[in-house]
């Protein structure tokens, strides 16, 4: 049986701003807050070059400077951050249970707070070959191409670190940016001997039998290549909700948004949304932040059954 101890008020998933302003408005008001986050460097916020909008910056600050200032606030006032890939949630009964690759979180609340840039299989044949060479999760996969050649397609540093992991098992990881330049061009694992860098290559298809075989991709002179591998790993990104670890476990709108009301609250009680992934009309880093608010205070006012929600103001 589980302990009490080990139950939290709060499970956030996503570091963007909604979900890191949520982790602090959470463990101010002294609730038990752990903020799942699958990359402290992606996410919308993290690839903007500069931020100059946001009430009470003095000067532009690169977008990953103001996510990491809002992550050491939510930690100072009590969250527990946890780096790590959620793939499932079970949100039925008085406890939910959120599902990581390392372990399972219960909570009496979750707010969810994962952004907007997920896709749809862009790529012919990244369906048809998905679980059969294809993949979204290195760190899942990686054991299964021991000594074979496979590709990381992307240019954020989030590609980089799956092809970090995918190294130490591969014997060649083709890096494939669809850009002249990656996100980030000093990483370490740029300088690793069995990662070969494609820049300014398109891959247009996934072919194959019954398995992943081969691309086939448009290089940098416009001219169409092949090459053989057995293993995909996509990291490009869109701008859908990023709702696929739910599982159709809420009700979502059009573009698969996650549909709250006015507290933020979703179609299960005591599970809120927040920021780029509700069906929200504008996307700016103010409105994402001003969610996460209001869904940890409504979080909050859930678990003590409060008719008003609690305000916040400075003690």
């Amino acid at each position: 049986m589980q302990e009490q101890n080990d139950i939290y008020d709060v499970v956030i998933i996503g570091g963007g701003p909604a979900g890191l302003t949520a982790g602090q408005y959470a463990s101010r008001a002294k609730l038990k807050t752990v903020i799942l986050d699958k990359s402290s460097t992606a996410g919308a916020l993290a690839y903007s070059s500069k931020i100059e909008n946001y009430p009470g910056l003095t000067h532009p600050v690169p977008g990953k400077e103001l996510l990491d200032i809002m992550r050491k606030q939510a930690v100072n006032f009590g969250a527990e951050y946890v780096e790590t890939q959620v793939v499932g949630v079970n949100l039925t009964g008085q406890t939910r249970e959120v599902i990581t690759m390392d372990r399972a979180y219960s909570s009496r609340t979750v707010i969810i707070a994962t952004g907007s840039m997920g896709r749809k299989q862009g790529i012919k044949g990244e369906e048809e070959f998905l679980g059969k060479g294809v993949s979204y999760c290195a760190i899942c996969d990686a054991t299964f191409y021991r000594g074979l050649k496979v590709c990381v397609i992307g240019n954020s540093e989030e590609a980089l670190k799956e092809a970090g992991v995918l190294i130490r098992f591969a014997h060649t990881v083709y890096l494939i940016s669809p850009t002249s330049k990656l996100h980030v061009e000093d990483h370490p694992v740029l300088n690793e001997p069995n990662l070969k860098l494609l820049s300014g290559y398109i891959v247009t298809s996934i072919e194959g039998s019954e398995l992943v075989e081969k691309i086939k991709m448009i290089d940098p002179d416009e001219k169409e290549v092949e090459l053989e591998l057995a293993g995909v790993f996509v990291y490009l990104h869109g701008n859908k909700p990023i709702v696929d670890f739910l599982h159709g476990a809420l009700e979502t709108g059009e573009n698969r948004c996650i549909t709250v009301n006015r507290t933020m609250e979703t179609s299960v009680p005591g599970v809120f949304a927040a920021g780029d992934v509700t069906c929200t009309e504008v996307r700016q880093v103010v409105v994402a932040a001003a969610h996460g608010c209001i869904a940890a205070l409504s979080a909050e006012r859930y678990l003590y059954k409060r008719k008003k929600l609690k305000m916040d103001w400075a003690k």
